[in-house]
């Protein structure tokens, strides 16, 4: 019993062997989308957010949706930290 506890079984491995590589796979794409539109968006634009920043903000597009995507990358992070506890069973 201790020797099947402390070594996961195969299958189990390869599903999150899997489920990382589609993480992985996913963030590429995320990025990729994140380049081209830094490449093709280089007009200035206007963000207005009155309750927290008294001024307009003027800056290229590249730029606000860098921002929005650390934001939001972020947040993401943020809710999903923790959770979990890996590590030792109680049954030890």
């Amino acid at each position: 019993m201790r020797f099947r506890a402390r070594f996961p079984s195969l299958p189990q491995t390869l599903f999150m062997n899997a489920k990382l590589l589609l993480k992985t796979l996913f963030m590429i794409a995320i990025l990729l989308l994140l380049v081209i539109m830094g490449m093709n968006n280089r007009q200035i634009v206007e963000l207005s957010m009155r309750p927290l920043l008294p001024n307009i903000q003027k800056q290229p597009a590249a730029m606000m949706y860098f921002g929005f995507f650390a934001v939001g990358l972020l947040t993401g992070t943020v809710l999903t930290a923790g959770g979990k506890r890996g590590g030792k069973s109680k049954s030890e």
